[in-house]
């Protein structure tokens, strides 16, 4: 009589599940949230038991068109969620339970990741004969017999799998083109993380083997595929310019990455640009960055040069801003005029001015020679002038000073 377990923590006898060892079986449902089934999430441990599936053996799907009445298998790793979708089929393995203390016997079934049937990210369900015709007539033409095997291939953008509540089936997902030595791990929606390396002479190119020497290692993590024209169940090369948000961390490489701004005239000895650069580098792309501290500081360090490149402005607004440098260069590379230091011109300013007002102050009275008298009619009326804006100068001469920029 083969065992089965049932419910959270007990054991019972049943025909259908095998005793030990390891099994195939359809995911029927799974328990992701509290609010979807509350009574289903309270009886499967709660927050605890997140992950949950409820199961059928293969070739026997359970008479019951309740999916909780199925078997149920709580994820096997802690530390990595890989939660299948409703028709994938898993691998199961009875093991203990929470309560071996208690009950050294005490098991219940934990599942694998989901079997790889299609080789495919987004997702590799088929639908399940005993409930249905084998290949419906709708999608006779998704699954395909090839020289390998059964392949599936939608051609016609329709699909009848059932994946799910919220699960909306994308035709269109890639996966990765791998390497030789390639450790890859794929999300079901384009994403992708890959440890490769440069591999010079692979028969399919990829845009950052052409420098360095084959294993020089490179990690490439992408959040979006790209559109390459080509059938989906051809797989894609990672491209820095197309694919949507990427970080690339390389070690001899050179990334082709089309910057938005180019510009280095500030520089006597521009660097290499983003697209030219060969060597250690990590590059981050994506439609905008954000960089936000909550506790303490942003510090970027450079050995050479930190550049600020844009097309339209650099912008920056804070309470206060500091230099702190040997030389600040305004508006060229090469200028040489230097600035002001307003206090001290303006206080040699004031005392210019102090001297110009009493010396038109005094050339107002006409002077002549003294015999005859002769007045000097030219003088008084300039002296006038010249003490007048001497004297408004003199008065507003802390105006003249900025009330943001300072320099020393």
């Amino acid at each position: 009589m083969a065992k089965r377990v049932t419910g959270a923590f007990s054991s019972t006898n049943s025909t259908q599940s095998p005793q030990g060892g390891i099994f195939a079986a359809r995911v029927r449902e799974i328990i992701l949230d509290d609010t979807s089934n509350p009574e289903i999430f309270k009886s499967t441990g709660e927050w605890s038991g997140i992950g949950t599936i409820f199961f059928s053996l293969i070739g026997n799907s359970n008479s019951s068109k309740n999916p909780y009445s199925a078997d149920k298998a709580y994820p096997l790793f802690p530390n990595q969620k890989i939660y299948p979708l409703k028709n994938e089929i898993v691998y199961i393995i009875s093991l203990p339970t929470p309560k071996i203390q208690g009950a050294v016997s005490s098991q219940r079934f934990y599942y694998f990741q989901p079997v790889n049937l299609w080789s495919n990210n987004h997702h590799n369900a088929i639908p399940d004969p005993t409930n249905t015709p084998l290949v419906p007539n709708s999608q006779q033409q998704d699954y395909i017999e090839t020289s390998a095997g059964v392949v599936r291939r939608v051609t016609d953008g329709g699909t009848e799998i059932d994946l799910g509540r919220t699960f909306t089936e994308n035709l269109n997902i890639k996966t990765l083109q791998p390497y030789e030595g390639d450790i890859i791990y794929e999300g079901r929606w384009g994403q992708g993380l890959r440890f490769g390396s440069t591999i010079k002479n692979s028969s399919i190119l990829n845009p950052w083997s052409k420098t360095g020497t084959d294993g020089d290692p490179i990690t490439i993590l992408r959040n979006s595929q790209y559109d390459d024209g080509k059938d989906p169940w051809v797989p894609q090369v990672e491209d820095i310019n197309k694919e949507g948000s990427a970080i690339y961390m390389t070690s001899t490489q050179n990334i082709p990455i089309e910057a938005s701004s180019k510009s280095y005239k500030s520089y006597s000895s521009a660097p290499s640009t983003p697209d030219k650069y060969e060597g250690e580098q990590i590059i981050l792309n994506s439609g905008r960055l954000v960089f936000n501290t909550k506790e303490d500081s942003i510090l970027f360090s450079s050995k050479d040069s930190i550049n600020l490149n844009a097309i339209t402005s650099v912008n920056i607004d804070a309470p206060k801003t500091i230099l702190q440098s040997n030389e600040v260069y305004l508006g060229d590379k090469n200028a040489s005029e230097p600035v002001i230091l307003g206090n001290k011109f303006l206080n040699d300013m004031s005392k210019l001015l102090t001297q110009l007002i009493a010396l038109g102050t005094a050339l107002q009275v006409p002077v002549g020679t003294p015999v005859p008298f002769v007045p000097h009619a030219a003088i008084p009326v300039p002296a006038v002038n010249v003490t007048q804006t001497a004297t408004e100068m003199l008065n507003k001469i802390q105006t003249y000073k900025s009330k943001v920029s300072k320099t020393k």
